[in-house]
């Protein structure tokens, strides 16, 4: 009996020995956790970007900065060919009026006007839209363009969510016999990106420019009609110049500029590396950014980012200052 009753004390006293052990571990795992990563005891996303080590140090191919210092940017040519040129920006905005009580509905429809649109239907009205607002533009320009060959406007279509850092107008000073220039990136299933769009203002190039990007419209229309808006648009894109029995797609593998003529249209590919160059989110994802970046495209959540480097610049009115910003806070996933 005595035995008995020692087992007894000593099985019913294991759930209070468990309960205090587990209590001692899971205090220290809160001091360690309040002592080390302050954010996570109140389980709250970072609602500001964190400066870490700029990506990149040592290469020489890749940004530079001592702090938010620049040190070895580069600089674009100006150099003139005698005739006056000048670069049209143009961003096309679709708004629709949707109720934010049915936005996880999805048998919900958009109103606009008179129309109302499913979700296959919405996909093709704003590339439609895109597009249509595109031609127009062009139709316009070709219309009114002066009779003073001398005097070229070109145009480039782009998302809102881009910062221009550099002189796009090198783009037509280098490669002066393009007629619209897309950008490309090493992405086998999507290696167009849709968000920077070049023109070049010759009536020409204006009319070649605008009978290509009918041809994606077609093709979207025939076979990525179902894909979202973002996706579709791409692979409408991908399909019209991977068509060409000719194109190599393996030199979207280099980030070097190049020229391919896809149909009756002379396209040049300029690497998204350069021309459409996306901050990578999260540490240890890149090596930096290249010397040369002319174009910043904020994608997704990343356009907190935008506005904190815009805030930024506002301050201190360097370019190349506010890349460094850009660069260090690559280490952080930003939510907008």
């Amino acid at each position: 009996m005595k035995i008995f009753s020692g087992w007894h004390r000593f099985i019913f006293g294991l759930p209070l020995l468990f309960i205090l052990i587990h209590m001692y571990y899971v205090m220290e795992f809160y001091k360690n956790s309040k002592m080390e990563v302050p954010h996570k005891q109140l389980n709250k996303k970072f609602d500001h970007l964190i400066l870490g080590p700029a990506a990149g140090q040592g290469l020489s191919n890749r940004l530079q900065c001592q702090g938010t210092k620049a040190l070895n940017r580069s600089r674009a040519s100006n150099s003139r060919s005698g005739l006056e040129e000048s670069v049209t920006f143009v961003t096309v905005f679709t708004i629709y009026n949707s109720s934010l009580n049915n936005v996880d509905d999805k048998s919900s429809k958009t109103v606009v006007g008179n129309a109302s649109y499913n979700k296959v239907d919405r996909s093709m009205a704003v590339l439609n839209v895109f597009v249509n607002f595109i031609q127009i533009f062009l139709e316009t320009k070709l219309q009114n363009l002066p009779q003073n060959p001398r005097n070229i406007t070109h145009y480039i279509f782009t998302d809102s969510d881009i910062a221009v850092v550099d002189d796009l107008g090198q783009i037509f000073r280098d490669h002066p016999n393009f007629d619209l220039a897309l950008t490309f990136r090493n992405n086998k299933a999507q290696p167009l990106n849709s968000g920077f769009i070049a023109v070049k203002g010759t009536p020409d190039s204006i009319l070649r420019a605008k009978l290509f990007l009918q041809e994606v419209l077609k093709i979207y229309s025939s076979k990525y009609i179902n894909a979202s808006r973002m996706l579709g648009d791409q692979l409408a894109l991908a399909w019209v110049v991977k068509s060409n029995p000719h194109f190599d797609d393996r030199r979207f593998a280099k980030p070097l500029a190049f020229a391919e003529d896809i149909g009756n249209t002379s396209v040049l590919f300029l690497p998204c590396a350069l021309y459409n160059w996306t901050p990578p989110e999260g540490a240890g994802q890149f090596h930096g950014m290249p010397l040369d970046v002319k174009v910043v495209h904020f994608k997704g959540s990343r356009k907190r980012l935008m506005l904190e480097s815009w805030d930024f610049y506002s301050s201190s009115t360097e370019i190349e200052d506010m890349l460094c910003l850009i660069l260090g806070s690559g280490r952080t996933k930003y939510d907008f």
